[in-house]
């Protein structure tokens, strides 16, 4: 939970938990921060916040944090339930705890991250899961995952959607041309949201976008809006590699507004990942009235339906011929927009939270 730094757990821990809060005065929510918070999470009255030391942000920290400082914390609080929204339990504490799991990329994508993390993750992941009193997570897919690689009764894993946030809207046609206007000159261009590690495919994004340039000469650009999570060097060795590198705008990390502004003008959001427990790019990219090119593994087909256009991850011709087929067919994007609009009605936040506001209630004494 950081200040203009939010991504995909932060969204959803802050939607989440926002509106349990506001919705149930009649109890008391310590929010446990490893450092100085801003006052915009601290939602309610109901809310204390409690500022628990040192600094997680390291595999050895986070092991004292969690089974040390966390442990002293709740024993003073003497909550109900702690509950954690990234994976993180602590294994030392008699506590309930409710655990949320959004997906297990690093076990199936171990080169995504660097290895003193995903040491930590591989030994202590599989622990949580058994320590758990519950398991929330955030697609029947996962759910499935957690199960089979960890070896959970499916019984004791829920499923709580991600949803798009109410910043998220369709921008008239002037107001496209506008950020067209602004972000690459005027011409159209595919977006990809999402950080820029190996499980997100961008390696073949960018070479799937050269190669479509260079067979059809579209004037039509790419954006891309993320940050690298790490160095990757395959990634800045394909750019340079390309041909059309004039073609490709990075925003970097932008907030909500400007993100919709891009997301809603964009003729199709490209989003080529391996591996996705959710992708709330592409719900967001469904709010927004944008058409999808995604692939057809884990959660994608779950999350998107009908509602976009797949194509293989590891095949260059197709994604070069999808490119191509979203670039030139007016009614095939048209459609994917309307499918979009209609698929985006069955994730929201508040049907979220009070899913999770039951399985609170379903699983401790609170």
């Amino acid at each position: 939970m950081l200040h203009n730094k939010l991504e995909g757990i932060g969204w959803f821990t802050y939607e989440i938990f926002k509106r349990m809060a506001e919705n149930h005065p009649e109890h008391t929510f310590y929010f446990l921060f490893d450092r100085a918070y801003h006052p915009s999470f601290v939602f309610a009255k109901n809310v204390v916040p409690v500022v628990v030391s040192p600094q997680a942000r390291h595999p050895l920290l986070f092991k004292i944090w969690f089974d040390i400082s966390l442990k002293r914390a709740l024993k003073k609080i003497k909550p109900d339930v702690f509950i954690s929204p990234d994976g993180y339990l602590s294994l030392t504490t008699d506590i309930p705890q409710i655990n949320v799991i959004h997906d297990l990329n690093f076990e199936h994508y171990p080169n995504a991250m660097p290895a003193s993390s995903l040491k930590y993750y591989k030994k202590y992941f599989p622990l949580f899961a058994q320590k758990a009193k519950h398991i929330v997570t955030v697609s029947e897919y996962s759910k499935q995952d957690i199960a089979t690689t960890y070896n959970i009764d499916a019984e004791k894993i829920s499923v709580v959607y991600n949803a798009p946030s109410d910043a998220y809207f369709p921008l008239s046609d002037d107001e496209q041309q506008h950020v067209r206007d602004a972000y690459t000159q005027g011409a159209p261009y595919f977006v990809y949201v999402g950080s820029i590690n190996p499980r997100k495919n961008p390696v073949k994004l960018l070479q799937a976008f050269d190669a479509f340039k260079t067979k059809t000469g579209h004037t039509i650009k790419l954006v891309i809006v993320g940050n690298k999570m790490w160095k990757y060097k395959a990634f800045d060795d394909a750019f340079n590699a390309m041909k059309h590198q004039k073609d490709v705008v990075f925003t970097g990390h932008i907030q909500r507004k400007e993100l919709n502004d891009i997301v809603s003008s964009a003729r199709a959001l490209v989003f080529l990942s391996f591996f996705e427990g959710f992708g709330i790019p592409l719900v967001e990219a469904m709010k927004a009235k944008t058409a999808i090119l995604t692939t057809n593994l884990t959660a994608m087909p779950e999350v998107c339906a009908d509602a976009a256009l797949y194509c293989s991850s590891f095949d260059m011709e197709d994604m070069v011929e999808k490119m191509h087929q979203l670039s030139v067919n007016d009614n095939l994007v048209h459609t994917l927009e309307q499918k979009g609009l209609e698929r985006v009605k069955h994730f929201n936040w508040d049907a979220s939270a009070q899913k999770f506001w039951n399985i609170i209630q379903q699983h401790t004494n609170a």
